[in-house]
Parts: C-alpha cells; sequence; structure tokens
C-alpha cells in the first residue's frame, strides 16, 4: 500500500486497510502531530488533511487515503523551517494552553482557509465548531485564523 504523507511516498507493508489514518501516522511514519483524542470522530485532535478537506483519522480506514494526499501538521511548515501563516497566527496570539488539540485545530483552520481565505466570524466558527477544546481558547482560535487571513491575504503567504 502506498501513502501519500505531506507530500513524500511512503510504502506501507502489513498494515491492516481498515487501520485508522491516525495509527498509520503516529506508529508507521512517526508523525505524532495529529492525538488521540475520543476515537469515534467527535473531538477533532486527530484532524488531518486529505486532498484538503478535513477528517478525523481516528475512524478514517488508511485504505481511504491510498492515492490521496494526506497533509499533517508536520507538513505545513516550508521547507526552511518557515511557519505557516496558520502556525505562526497560533504562535503570535498564544493560541495554545495544554496544546493537545491544537494540531487538529490548526488542521481545521488550514482547511478553511484553503476553501475560504476570507472567512467571517459565523464562518470560523461553524468551521472550527467540530473541534473542541477543553481549555477554551475559542476566542484566540477566531484571532488567530482572522490573523492568518489577513497574512495571507496581504504578503500571498500560505
Amino acid at each position: 500500500m502506498r501513502l501519500n504523507v505531506n507530500g513524500k511516498e511512503h510504502e506501507l507493508e502489513g498494515v491492516d486497510p481498515n487501520a485508522p489514518l491516525l495509527w498509520v501516522l503516529r506508529d508507521g511514519l512517526g508523525l505524532v502531530g495529529a492525538k488521540f483524542g475520543c476515537g469515534i470522530s467527535q473531538c477533532g485532535a486527530c484532524t488531518v488533511l486529505v486532498d484538503g478537506q478535513p477528517v478525523r483519522s481516528c475512524s478514517y480506514p488508511v485504505a481511504a487515503a491510498v492515492e490521496a494526499e494526506v497533509s499533517t501538521v508536520e507538513g505545513l511548515a516550508g521547507p526552511d523551517g518557515e511557519l505557516s501563516a496558520v502556525q505562526q497566527a497560533w504562535v503570535d496570539l498564544d493560541v495554545a494552553q495544554c496544546g493537545y488539540c491544537q494540531a487538529g485545530q490548526i488542521m481545521a483552520a488550514e482547511a478553511l482557509l484553503r476553501e475560504n481565505p476570507s472567512p467571517s466570524d459565523a464562518d470560523i466558527d461553524r468551521a472550527m465548531a467540530p473541534n473542541l477544546c477543553r481549555c477554551g481558547t475559542y476566542l484566540r482560535i477566531r484571532e488567530a485564523i482572522r490573523t492568518a487571513a489577513e497574512k495571507r491575504t496581504e504578503g500571498g503567504q500560505s
């Protein structure tokens, strides 16, 4: 089975096609940004992008990601290590407290901004509603998304 993750092809041997993508990313490829939260697609800590769409990798079978482009939080930074606009906004605004959900939040925000470069607060709230943050950083998350959207619009940054 071949899997394209963050622009790199990976040959996976002995992987159950029904295994959750999360475990293949974490245990098989060492990409530990996506977290196991609930295991039932409810919290969003495991969110990654598959062909640009946010998916809950804890319940998404790896076989469904074959012939797709999978993006994780580790793949957002540029080749030189420069953070993406979304990641930089998260840092600049001190969004994270415990940080457990933040990779999933960042990936959901990335998907939103790819689809809607200038979202309203209602757009942000709607797109981010499925992702839970037990620390309650929702207002900072919204502000970081606004900041990233402005930075992308001004400088053409990703």
